[in-house]
């Protein structure tokens, strides 16, 4: 019975032991020469503006738009099952859709309200 998830585990052995050669062999074969350059935080290719909290911290709005954009991304991701399963749902379908659609607006909407999209 445990037969059948051989396959499986074997390819999650296989992966597993890939990544970790991967890094391994990355740290041990990779060039060494650390320059100011290098250790330098790399903003979208401008000179990063000193901050008053310290070099190694980063203001929360960068954090607030990558959430924004992981939870934005994955409601989209939901309308892909209706768009497959359409026909089969129906009326059914439709109305909840426009519900989900709804929501996904009305949160859209107070986040814009909110300044969660400005850029400044």
């Amino acid at each position: 019975m445990l037969g059948a998830y051989l396959p499986i585990v074997v390819l999650f052995a296989l992966a597993f032991g890939f990544a970790v050669f991967s890094v391994i062999i990355a740290t041990v074969t990779g060039p060494k020469r650390y320059n100011k350059a290098k250790l330098s935080f790399y903003e979208c290719g401008i000179e990063p503006a000193p901050m008053s909290s310290g070099p190694n911290r980063f203001p929360v709005k960068y954090f607030l738009t990558a959430m924004l954009f992981i939870v934005f991304d994955i409601e989209i991701i939901f309308l892909y099952p209706y768009a497959v399963a359409s026909r089969e749902l129906s009326l059914f379908g439709l109305i909840e859709i426009f519900l989900f659609l709804a929501t996904v607006f009305v949160a859209y909407a107070y986040v814009w309200r909110r300044g969660g999209l400005d850029w400044d």
